[in-house]
């Protein structure tokens, strides 16, 4: 939330037109004139209907008795226009130049020999210049505040331009607001609910934002079953609605736009990952199978699996090493609303040939995504295959990771376009399947890479986040190579 300083102002200023009160000054000054008596021939002298007095008349010693009575009448008259003003509604109320001024100086200088205001031509400037338009107040209504005087309707909201008419105002930044202005400028509302954030039980506004997405949202929300994408992990908004994937995950509309749904359309994104180990001199020649499959099928599959290998609490993709059956996705659903209809589903035998039995991953993620996740099960696959042993799951894992990373790289990093890419893979089938599936890459497309490559970055996992750090931090020291050799005879990154 803005740190910016924000005032909340009450009662900001009172202006009232000529009151009961200066009508009983007026008769007062009348009367008081013509009985005391006026020294030198000079007559009192009144300024319009406001009738100010300029020069004050001498009074004489005997007239004490005589002033204190009338200083009794004038406080009097003060307290029944007090009286007035409380019976009132709340608002602002209108006064006239020198009202509540005068009387609050006639009231502790009935002896001074001056009067308590000079006519207008005497004011300072500053006292009749308004703060808005910068043209001269005169003698009509005005308004004061922190200093500055306005027309009543030069007084504007800074946000929509209208007068301040209300009770209250905000004063941020030395600009004036409606309190509602000010709430829709300054208030954080809320992204999923659209409404304003609440405040807690100490006062204060506490709302949730996401570290990449920024996207701001009421604590509620975490506990309330709010649906969140299973790719982007952006929470729902109620203005765009969620695909349900049908095995308890849902997806965003953006994330959906690249989404890979069935095994038969992940395969060219599969063989140009390979093809992308290739480049890297890390040829994978035992041909894998690869599978895309529910999130209950890969649970299962995770069960049983005897090595244990480590993996993150939302599993999205596994490197299998067991004989299996396996329930994968022949074909794609179809939109049925907001939820996914006519799968294909078809059980499949997996028998062990070598050191790896298959490859799965979870339907439904976007190409950046599951591509992702096939480039780090692939790294798996490739250290079974190459002998290397008895890894540590931070060792493991996190050279996994900073494989995975560098396909990102390759794909979202335009300082990276040099590197091997799936995007201009070499086999005829990557090359269809990227111009017919991928083509240009759309902003959302790019913006989902990279936050991707900031979730494995900033993993908070010892296996995945420690683990790749450290892997990450030997690979730009030494290069993948020399990282690699290490790591098959000592068992750990080198330092």
């Amino acid at each position: 939330m803005s740190s910016s300083s924000v005032n909340h102002l009450s009662q900001p200023c009172i202006y009232e037109r000529k009151s009961r009160f200066m009508k009983w000054l007026s008769k007062l000054f009348k009367g008081g004139s013509s009985s005391r008596g006026i020294t030198s021939g000079h007559q009192p002298q009144f300024l319009g209907d406001e009738n100010m007095v300029w020069r004050a008349p001498v009074r004489s010693l005997d007239d004490r008795s005589r002033a204190n009575k009338e200083k009794e009448e004038l406080d009097r008259a003060i307290a029944l226009s007090l009286a007035e003003d409380l019976k009132r509604p709340q608002g602002y109320r209108w006064r006239s130049d020198h009202d509540e001024d005068l009387g609050s100086s006639l009231h502790g200088n009935l002896n001074s020999p001056y009067p308590p205001y000079a006519p207008r031509e005497y004011y300072p400037r500053s006292y009749t210049i308004c703060g808005g338009c910068n043209r001269e107040i005169g003698t009509g209504n005005y308004l004061g505040c922190m200093g500055t005087f306005f027309h009543p309707d030069c007084f504007r909201c800074h946000a929509c331009g209208s007068p301040i008419t209300e009770f209250e105002f905000s004063l941020s930044g030395g600009y004036s607001y409606h309190k509602s202005c000010f709430k829709e400028l300054a208030h954080p509302k809320c992204e999923v609910c659209d409404q304003f954030i609440p405040t807690n039980g100490a006062g204060l506004i506490e709302y949730r934002c996401h570290p990449f997405w920024s996207q701001k949202y009421c604590p509620s929300h975490e506990y309330d079953k709010t649906p969140r994408c299973c790719s982007c992990e952006r929470l729902e908004s109620r203005s765009a609605r969620y695909i349900s994937l049908g095995d308890g995950r849902s997806l965003c509309l953006e994330c959906m736009e690249s989404a890979i749904m069935d095994t038969g359309d992940c395969q060219p994104l599969y063989h140009a990952i390979r093809d992308y180990y290739e480049g890297m001199n890390m040829r994978i020649d035992q041909q894998i199978p690869m599978l895309l499959v529910e999130r209950q099928a890969l649970n299962e599959a995770i069960e049983g699996e005897k090595q244990g290998f480590h993996h993150m609490p939302e599993t999205r993709g596994l490197c299998l090493s067991e004989e299996q059956t396996v329930t994968s996705i022949l074909r794609r659903p179809r939109f049925g609303g907001h939820s996914l209809v006519g799968m294909t589903r078809q059980p499949q035998k997996l028998t062990r040939k070598c050191e790896v039995t298959a490859i799965l991953v979870l339907y439904g993620l976007p190409r950046l995504l599951t591509g992702a996740i096939l480039a780090h099960e692939l790294m798996h696959a490739w250290l079974r295959l190459k002998g290397y042993r008895n890894l540590s799951p931070q060792v493991e894992e996190g050279i996994c990771q900073v494989l995975s990373h560098l396909w990102l790289e390759s794909e979202v990093m335009p300082e990276f376009r040099n590197m091997p890419s799936t995007s201009a893979a070499s086999s005829s089938s990557s090359s269809t399947w990227s111009s017919s599936k991928k083509g240009a890459k759309s902003r959302i497309e790019s913006k989902l890479g990279e936050f991707f490559m900031h979730q494995i970055a900033n993993d908070a996992s010892p296996a995945y986040g420690e683990g790749f750090r450290a892997a990450n931090a030997a690979v730009k020291k030494y290069g993948l190579r020399r990282t690699l050799d290490h790591i098959r005879e000592n068992r750990s990154f080198p330092e």
